[in-house]
């Protein structure tokens, strides 16, 4: 059994949404909301939110942390939830994903023992041909690449990869649990949610 943590990243500024993403209601309730509710059923050991206005979020009742470094993007949420975790392994999705695959997810942190000799420091699935960084999990060995890269103001969320072990898991390791991708959907525009929103 992989002990791990969850974490959430909300700290980005959503302009163009225009409002806070995590608090856009999807079929009447917050992004957010739908996205605990996926990753909930995983068993994390800790569940954590990385948002820059701790106190919007209190009433989920899941500790929230600041960013460590502010201005540095989804990179920065990353390293802030690396930073925080108390495991070794940290799954890390954005708020805004609220059609994400739990079987999915635990097929990932599954991943996590696949080699135990040689562990994958990031287990991320690739979609449409791009590594999805922010819905991965990575190990604590990842801390100082992406320290370099965030003091270098090198914000490319995969661009430290090429420097730790990445596990990559192709469309046909996950296209029984998802064959459309949907997991990786993410909601950033106004027209996005009224498409979202449409096909329910």
């Amino acid at each position: 059994m992989v002990n791990f943590s969850a974490a959430i990243v909300a700290g980005g500024r959503s302009s163009r949404m225009g409002r806070d993403k995590a608090f856009v209601p999807l079929y009447g309730k917050p992004l957010i909301e739908h996205v605990l509710e996926r990753i909930r059923p995983l068993d994390a050991t800790h569940t954590l939110l990385i948002a820059n206005r701790p106190a919007d979020y209190v009433y989920l009742g899941l500790p929230v942390h600041p960013d460590v470094l502010p201005d540095k993007g989804a990179l920065g949420g990353i390293y802030s939830a690396l930073t925080y975790s108390p495991s070794d392994c940290c799954l890390v999705v954005a708020c805004d994903m609220p059609f994400l695959n739990t079987a999915l997810l635990q097929r990932l942190i599954n991943l996590c023992d696949e080699a135990p000799e040689e562990p994958s420091d990031v287990i991320v699935p690739v979609f449409d041909d791009r590594p999805q960084g922010l819905h991965a999990v990575y190990r604590r060995t990842c801390l100082e690449p992406i320290l370099e890269d965030l003091k270098n103001n090198r914000l490319k969320v995969i661009g430290f990869y090429d420097r730790v072990r990445v596990r990559y898991v192709f469309p046909e390791e996950y296209r029984d649990l998802d064959p459309e991708g949907r997991s990786f959907r993410n909601i950033n525009t106004p027209d996005e949610l009224r498409d979202a929103e449409s096909e329910n």
